[in-house]
């Protein structure tokens, strides 16, 4: 607590310099390259290249960007769990535009199930390949080319990387350990490249049900299928959050900013905030049943494309 009377004002003034610093200087987009894995999003002036697993989903998105004032959109279909496919489309992205200034790591796939119900263990590598490696590699392909350009990685994370939640515990521990992969990134490179981690609360309007196709072959896939596209002014206002906080060089961009307050109880008095979120989840729920981690039916009862639903979290 002394240290805290010391260090706060001083950090508090400084955040303010830094504020004030962020607010005159924002980064000119114009002809800039932007690599956008999920392909969830568009930024202003600067020439896209979309990834996404499936193609056909990305065209829509194309349009969508260049009537928000993208110069060029360059659509590729890879995932970004194989480094093959990552080494592919950076590739592309340096043949096609010649440089590389920005990578928007967006890919994410959520959960809503209890880790205790889950019956079929072999949806666990899936839910770290997406929200970890799924940033990993593209970053480690990236990187050489952001160096070149002093360019920055906008990386999509979670609150619940620090604060728990019920359903979401494989989710957390895949967040909890990007955000700590990328702060010791930032050491590593120094001022290279910039870093700004985003972390989002709940921000979906609504809930939408996901549907997941897991194909059978050498290697399961997951792929998302939302039938409910969210479009809730929150999720809509994290975005442009996003893309600010980026252009102006920020290290972090946090929304909503009021969830800070369960980062002081958490290193301060973390027993307080265990005792609250028990008392907060301890009424009697009712278990909404979820397919998504549990054992399928037998393969001669499904199609040659098994198709599981269960209700998700917001998008990412």
């Amino acid at each position: 607590m002394v240290m805290m009377a010391i260090a706060w004002p001083t950090l508090s003034f400084l955040h303010a310099v830094e504020w004030i610093f962020h607010s005159l200087y924002k980064e000119n987009m114009e002809n800039k390259v932007v690599v956008i894995t999920g392909a969830s999003s568009a930024i202003g002036e600067a020439n896209l290249v979309l990834v996404a697993r499936r193609e056909h989903r990305l065209r829509g998105i194309r349009e969508n960007a260049r009537l928000l004032g993208a110069k060029q959109v360059l659509v590729i279909a890879a995932d970004v769990v194989k480094e093959e496919d990552c080494r592919r489309f950076i590739s592309d992205t340096i043949s096609y535009f010649g440089q590389l200034n920005h990578l928007v790591n967006s890919a994410s796939l959520g959960h809503t199930f209890f880790f205790e119900e889950a019956t079929d263990t072999s949806v666990f590598p899936h839910m770290m390949d997406i929200n970890f490696w799924g940033n990993v590699y593209p970053t480690y392909v990236a990187l050489p080319y952001l160096r070149q350009s002093r360019g920055r990685i906008l990386v999509n994370a979670s609150v619940e990387s620090w604060l728990p939640m019920p359903r979401m515990s494989l989710y957390a521990a895949a967040k909890a350990a990007l955000i700590n992969f990328y702060e010791t990134l930032r050491f590593e490179i120094k001022d290279a490249a910039g870093i700004t981690i985003a972390t989002h609360g709940w921000i979906g309007g609504e809930t939408g049900r996901g549907k997941f196709m897991i194909e059978e072959g050498a290697e399961m896939q997951w792929k998302e299928e939302r039938e409910v596209p969210l479009t809730g002014g929150q999720v809509e206002e994290f975005a442009r959050k996003m893309v600010s906080g980026a252009c102006r060089g920020e290290a972090y961009v946090k929304h909503p900013s009021w969830y800070d307050i369960f980062l002081l109880y958490r290193v301060l008095i973390p027993d307080v905030l265990g005792w609250t979120f028990r008392l907060i989840f301890s009424t009697k729920e009712t278990r909404m049943p979820s397919l998504i981690g549990t054992r399928p039916p037998p393969l001669d009862a499904l199609p040659p494309q098994k198709l599981l639903s269960g209700p998700q979290p917001m998008p990412e």
